[in-house]
C-alpha cells in the first residue's frame, strides 16, 4: 500500500513539474517561438533566427538558425565580457546590440543586422 501511495505521489509531483515549465517556456518580453527575428547581411542573403528559449530578462538563449538549403542549426548564447556570442556546429555570430558579424567560415565575417518583430512594427 506504501509504494502505491508512493507511485501516486511522484507521477502527481512529475505531472505538475512539467506543467510549470511548460508556461516558463521562451515568451519573455514577447519572444515567442514562432517571432519573426533574422540577420539581415552585407551579402544580400537574409537568415531567419526562431527564438526556442528565452530568459526571464528577455535574453534569447537558444535558437534556431536557417542557413537556406544547409536547413536550421541549433545556435546557443556564450556570454563575452562586452557584447555575445552565438554558436552552432561550423557557423556562429558575434555581436553588440543590432550589428553582428556572420562567421560561416573561420575568416571570413559577413557584416549583418538584427532585424525584428520591432522594426517591422516601426
Amino acid at each position: 500500500m506504501k509504494s502505491a501511495v508512493a507511485m501516486v505521489t511522484l507521477t502527481f509531483a512529475i505531472l505538475c513539474g512539467a506543467g510549470l515549465a511548460a508556461s516558463q517556456t521562451a515568451q519573455a518580453k514577447g519572444l515567442v517561438g514562432g517571432s519573426g527575428l533574422w540577420l539581415s547581411c552585407e551579402n544580400g542573403s537574409r537568415y531567419a533566427l526562431r527564438p526556442l528559449a528565452v530568459s526571464e530578462e528577455g535574453d534569447l538563449v537558444t535558437a534556431q538558425l536557417s542557413l537556406g538549403n544547409r536547413g536550421g542549426l541549433h545556435v546557443r548564447l556564450i556570454p563575452m565580457g562586452a557584447g555575445y556570442r552565438y554558436a552552432g556546429r561550423g557557423v556562429w555570430f558575434d555581436g553588440w546590440h543590432e550589428s553582428v558579424y556572420l562567421y560561416l567560415s573561420k575568416y571570413r565575417p559577413i557584416a549583418c543586422t538584427v532585424v525584428g518583430p520591432e522594426a517591422v512594427r516601426g
